[in-house]
């Protein structure tokens, strides 16, 4: 969903960090030959790997090779892939193209085809708006020695402004599932939703999280209605669901190195050069379990 500052890009893209695809038991998976992957950042996974790949989408869209749409592709072995996401993307960069700085990455309905049989979106997050939510929430005082974390920074006061993009972004999601069943009528449809970001015990974690509690409650609610939303757009367009986000509580950005499939805005930790990511987004850790949870589901049918 966000952008990687251009001297945070300086300093990362030195170092190459090479994940290992999550591959489930072929045996069991079902075969498709044609699978497309539709989203924004939290589908394409900045930088889980570096440099980013430029296959399917310009240099700025920031798509891994190692996102969960390449591991899914590599454990259902289809011959034909085409990963359309790209970072920063909307509801309308699936029908209209998306203008990244060195680039444009065409909309990503057009790697759809009438013999696409596979095809996973998660979009709707930029539509609502996070990063500025995020940016709202953010306060480095929460930084200083002994400064307090208990109130708020003021950011709610955006509450009924969040409820209004979400009534104007569910209707867009909408469209987008009927836009793909139009384009590729014989495809699978995987609505992905978000994996969770911060603590819904409401406490921050400076300098991973600097946010005051109570606004931590508050960015933990948005991701929970974020999902509601995707969850009912899914049941009404009767498209299968996939849950990354309950399988992601407990791993948000204030868990240990180890345990946590977010980063923070520390981008990553140097005990474990694999959590490489920008700042709120999924690590290699975070990519494998949108694997897992995508190929359960594909294997569940």
């Amino acid at each position: 969903m966000f952008r990687l500052p251009a001297t945070l890009l300086a300093a990362v893209t030195a170092a190459v960090v090479v994940c290992a695809p999550v591959v489930g038991a072929e045996a069991d998976i079902p075969g498709y030959r044609e699978y497309v992957a539709l989203g924004d950042s939290y589908t394409a996974d900045v930088f889980t790997s570096l440099p980013p790949t430029t296959e399917f989408v310009p240099f700025n869209c920031d798509q891994s090779a190692t996102d969960y749409p390449h591991q899914v592709a590599v454990a259902l072995r289809v011959a034909v892939f085409r990963d359309a996401s790209c970072g920063g993307a909307k509801t309308d960069n699936m029908a209209g193209p998306q203008t990244v700085p060195l680039g444009v990455n065409p909309p990503q309905f057009d790697r759809l085809t009438p013999t696409t049989d596979l095809v996973t979106v998660g979009i709707g997050g930029n539509d609502l708006r996070l990063q500025e939510l995020i940016d709202r929430c953010r306060d480095l005082g929460t930084l200083l020695p002994g400064a307090s974390t208990s109130n708020s920074n003021g950011c709610q006061d955006s509450r009924d402004a969040f409820a209004a993009l979400v009534a104007a972004t569910t209707p867009k999601v909408t469209a987008v599932l009927a836009q793909i069943h139009e384009r590729s009528p014989r495809a699978r449809v995987l609505l992905v939703n978000y994996l969770n970001a911060v603590p819904i015990d409401g406490k921050g974690c400076p300098p991973s999280l600097p946010v005051h509690d109570d606004d931590v409650a508050y960015l933990a609610s948005t991701m929970a209605e974020l999902n509601t939303m995707l969850t009912r757009v899914a049941a009404e367009a009767n498209v299968e669901l996939v849950d990354t986000y309950g399988p992601s509580l407990g791993h948000d950005v204030c868990r240990s190195p180890e345990d946590r499939y977010i980063e923070g805005l520390v981008p990553f930790s140097a005990k474990n050069p694999q959590l490489l990511a920008f700042p709120f987004h999924p690590n290699a850790a975070g990519a494998a379990a949108q694997t897992r949870a995508v190929l359960a589901a594909i294997t569940e049918r």
